[in-house]
């Protein structure tokens, strides 16, 4: 057998976070969370393209999500090859070109493989197969997108149109013949009875010297932009930060625009595999495996004499109940509850921006704030004081800091802490507490194995997040 080509896999790692509000939001969107299983959703699209045949992934995201990337890929023994930092969201079209650009300085005939980091694909094997029966017709210079054979009419996904003589079933890449836009429900139905229509999973493979010359032919002010972008990129702590002048300049909008519904060198790799890309929380509870009632309950959760519904609580401290339901989805968090019929499940959107307009932070906010040393969430919270959870990974330390509107009281609950308050230096163990005085500059570090919690009590006059005056910081945040 002759040796297969490496492929580089690139992970796009953005979104807004609305479709599985409120377990997902702009903060922490759907990708890093663990929606089916104990890994999340970006680590399984890490696994499913790891071994044999692939090389160490690029991942391009952005800033906020720059750490927990980072940690998620660590936590499987993954290392990128790089991990880009976008300034701003400009959909997929100049991620992915900035992705091409960067291999480009190292091996301008590599094999890519773009795949979004929030998509289950539960046959890791199967699709890597399917991946590399592809790599042939991306090696002569096509531009290979994969579709999925639809087992049912979705008006949720785009589709793609085979050519008269193209075969659904086909274990090769067939000839493609249009990108078809999200249809309505009828014409959805009559696709699926076409049986030459697949689903668009948004997924690409080709050569980086492919993408580039497409990107000349059909979008050059894209490829100016991001090359420029490319080119003044910095590097910090290990992520690469694209230029952010030059990226505010390059236009918004998606590969499928602005390059595969122009090229005429595209075929499409049909895969027959379970696929979703968990759009909404009825594809959720689809890919949930439902008993015989029809029923996902998670634990925290309680279901009587209900039917056909999802019933999901994220917090330990909510016990749901579910009485009398059918095909209803109800999740809760600790702060915030969604309740619909489960075919109403992707009108959460509007439930988001619906919140947005009021003001109301859990439009957006994740209840936990993952930083780079690990994570807090608030406990409680009063006009001049706030209880928070600390949880600070092993060998992790907070920024050298002080803050000029309150004092703060930490009591440790697990493990060791190293608390520098001013000029002393001490060790904190559990059931022992430390005061921090109003504007006194101070750090917590993790010296131990394991994580450390405590407890903070904020008291003063303003407790938000950007009364913090650093001094010192191993992640190099302003």
């Amino acid at each position: 057998m002759s040796e297969r080509p490496q492929v580089h896999p690139v992970f796009l790692c953005g979104g807004s976070g609305t479709r599985l509000w409120p377990l997902s939001r702009k903060s922490y969107p759907k990708q890093f969370a663990a929606i089916l299983g104990d890994e999340s959703l970006f680590q399984g699209s890490a696994r499913r393209l790891t071994g044999e045949g692939f090389s160490d992934p690029i991942v391009v995201t952005g800033d906020p999500y720059r750490f927990v990337v980072g940690e998620q890929l660590t936590t499987l023994g993954v290392r990128p090859d790089a991990l880009m930092i976008e300034p701003e969201g400009r959909n997929t079209a100049p991620a992915i070109l900035a992705a091409a650009l960067w291999q480009e300085k190292s091996d301008p005939e590599a094999l890519m493989l773009v795949a979004p980091s929030d998509h289950v694909i539960p046959d890791h094997a199967g699709f890597r197969e399917a991946v590399f029966a592809a790599t042939n017709r991306a090696l002569e210079g096509d531009l290979v997108t994969f579709g999925i054979r639809p087992d049912r009419p979705e008006t949720g996904y785009g589709y793609l149109l085979l050519a008269d003589d193209g075969n659904p079933a086909s274990d090769t890449p067939q000839k493609l013949a249009s990108f078809i836009e999200k249809p309505d429900a009828d014409a959805a139905e009559k696709m699926v009875a076409d049986h030459r229509y697949l689903w668009n999973a948004g997924i690409f493979l080709f050569k980086v010297r492919t993408l580039v010359e497409a990107y000349k032919a059909h979008a050059p002010e894209v490829l100016t932009g991001v090359r420029r972008a490319v080119d003044a990129a910095k590097g910090d702590l290990g992520f690469i930060r694209l230029d952010a002048a030059a990226w505010a300049t390059v236009p918004d909008i998606s590969v499928d625009y602005a390059i595969m519904e122009k090229a005429g060198n595209l075929s499409v790799m049909p895969y027959g595999g379970k696929w979703s890309d968990l759009g909404s929380w009825e594809a959720v509870w689809q890919d949930s495996n439902p008993d015989g009632d029809g029923m996902v309950v998670s634990q925290n959760a309680t279901a009587i004499d209900c039917k056909g519904s999802l019933l999901r609580s994220e917090s330990d401290r909510l016990e749901l109940v579910g009485i009398g339901l059918t095909d209803t989805v109800a999740i809760a968090t600790s702060d915030a509850i969604v309740i619909a019929p489960r075919a109403e499940s992707q009108r959460v959107k509007e439930a988001v921006a619906a919140l947005k307009a009021r003001g109301a932070r859990q439009a957006t906010e994740f209840p936990r704030d993952f930083r780079p040393w690990g994570w807090y969430e608030s406990l409680a919270m009063g006009s001049r004081f706030q209880v928070k959870r600390i949880v600070v990974h092993p060998g992790a330390s907070l920024s050298l800091q002080s803050h000029h509107h309150r004092s703060e009281h930490w009591i440790v609950v697990e493990g060791t802490a190293r608390v520098t308050v001013n000029e002393d230096v001490k060790l904190v163990t559990e059931n022992e507490s430390v005061y921090i005085p109003l504007g006194a500059v101070h750090r917590m570090e993790n010296p131990g194995k394991f994580p450390m919690v405590l407890i903070e009590v904020q008291t003063g006059s303003y407790l938000g997040e950007d009364d913090i005056v650093r001094y010192e910081d191993i992640y190099a945040r302003a």
